[in-house]
């Protein structure tokens, strides 16, 4: 499995079959498919860029650049004295039922590996994840750690990590918190499900959601109870007139980005907003860390810190599977959620909390999330020149974008058109309760901008289509 192979013997690679511009993209093209269909095994050593590129008669820059194109994707990887190698690609994943957890992501049937490009909204860079960072803090953290760290801790987190969020959650979204009323939970959808329990102990059994708003949040309220009321969404964020009248208590919110439209609540809205006679607010925070042309809007909390109860993660600025979140809830409700939360599971795991407060502590966070941003935008940018003439609907933030079609398209058919010509992607109907307007979710994040750019030809293509069609 370690023989190189050399020159233009390497994958038949014939640079005269390249087409006039492109080279890299071309060069990337092959490498991709070569990992997909087996020819390039896991363990099998890549050439070294100065020798593919000169036996191809080509820059060694190009051969560079798309070794790290791979590479980003997560299929090679460099190894100190091991050259570059390419790593094992994950089983593709089988056809799920619904899981009420994920609350942006929906399963569905996906493209075999290697065959398309999934746009599904809600996903990372994972490639990006700081794997020798959180190593070397992990290090750190075991050395250091005394024997009653490893033992049942703090049901509320672990007072270091508390200790470390609230100058970071005052500083990144406006929260004034004391380190004792944050509660460390695993992910935003532990926080929901716990407070969805709580309002069903208090007897409110309704509960308001934006309209259209993410299906897996909502269906993951239904799971414990709660029947989600729609609430309308347009340019300004959800219509708070609307929500008054709609008789629901509490409701469900995503102000700052709101999911799936992008569009951030506006200042009368908050204004309007913290009028309302609600029990309790729950403030989703998903990806408040990617703005990308202006300073993101302050969280809700902090205007009504009595009635709104605020989570956030880390499974958009580092990876879902870490299972990291937090909850600042009504001072109130902070006991009945703590005791709720340790009859659950005793407590999120010890490890992994230190290690974030470790990376908070020194600053390693900011930094990462600084450089993935800038990632992120520049994906953002490469989807968007390559859907010329499509309606784009929100603000350059996040990790998705809406694309908005004409009244009368049939989005999920469009979509099932996608689908079959590589891209998937998620219709806006998905995530209506009511009729509404039809669209498109596209999600950038986790690919290069040369996949995204050759996705967003395709999407263009196909939806330039049903337009002449229509109009036929």
């Amino acid at each position: 499995m370690d023989q190189i192979s050399f020159g233009a013997d390497f994958l038949l690679l014939d640079p005269a079959a390249a087409p006039a511009r492109g080279l890299t993209g071309w060069l990337t093209d092959a490498f991709r498919a070569a990992i997909a269909d087996g020819r390039l095994a896991t363990g099998t050593r890549l050439p070294a860029t100065r020798v593919l590129a000169g036996e191809l008669g080509i820059s060694r820059g190009v051969v560079v650049e798309a070794y790290r194109r791979i590479a980003d994707e997560g299929l090679i990887s460099g190894r100190s004295g091991g050259g570059t190698v390419v790593l094992e690609r994950p089983a593709p994943a089988a056809v799920r039922t619904p899981q009420r957890f994920d609350t942006h992501r929906l399963p569905r049937p996906r493209l075999p590996a290697g065959a398309g490009i999934d746009l599904s909204p809600g996903v990372p860079d994972l490639s990006a994840f700081p794997r020798s960072t959180w190593l070397r803090a992990e290090r750190a953290v075991l050395s250091e750690a005394s024997p009653e760290d490893l033992g049942y801790g703090d049901p509320r987190g672990h007072p270091r990590l508390r200790a470390a969020l609230a100058p970071w959650l005052a500083r990144t979204r406006g929260l004034r918190v004391d380190p004792d009323e944050i509660l460390i939970v695993a992910g935003v959808a532990q926080a929901v499900a716990l407070l969805a329990q709580q309002l069903r102990r208090d007897g409110i059994d309704e509960i308001a959601v934006e309209e259209p708003g993410s299906r897996g949040a909502v269906e993951e309220l239904e799971y414990w109870g709660l029947r989600p009321v729609p609430v309308p969404v347009d340019d300004d964020g959800i219509r708070v007139d609307a929500l008054a009248a709609c008789g629901a208590r509490a409701a469900f919110l995503t102000p700052a980005h709101q999911f799936p439209t992008g569009v951030v609540l506006g200042p009368q809205r908050r204004r309007e907003l913290l009028t309302w006679d609600a029990e309790l607010v729950i403030e989703d925070d998903y990806d408040a860390e990617y703005r990308y042309d202006r300073a993101p809007v302050p969280a809700l909390h902090p205007a009504a810190p009595d009635r709104i109860a605020y989570t956030g993660s880390t499974s958009k600025s580092l990876a879902p599977a870490l299972r990291i979140g937090w909850l600042v809830a009504p001072r109130n409700r902070f006991a009945d959620l703590v005791a709720a939360k340790h009859a659950t599971d005793l407590g999120s795991p010890t490890v992994p909390q230190l290690v974030l407060a470790r990376m908070l502590e020194s600053g390693d966070y900011d930094r990462h999330v600084r450089l993935v941003r800038s990632r992120h935008r520049a994906r953002r940018d490469a989807l968007l020149a390559a859907l010329p003439g499509l309606a784009v609907s929100g603000v350059a933030a996040g990790l998705h974008l809406l694309v908005t079609l004409p009244p009368g398209t049939d989005d999920a058919a469009l979509a099932d058109e996608l689908r079959a010509a590589g891209v998937l992607v998620h219709p806006l109907s998905w995530h209506q309760r009511l009729p509404g307007p039809p669209g498109l979710v596209l999600g950038y994040a986790s690919h290069p901008p040369d996949r995204l750019r050759a996705a967003g030809a395709v999407i263009a293509r196909v939806v330039g289509h049903a337009r002449t069609e229509s109009l036929t």
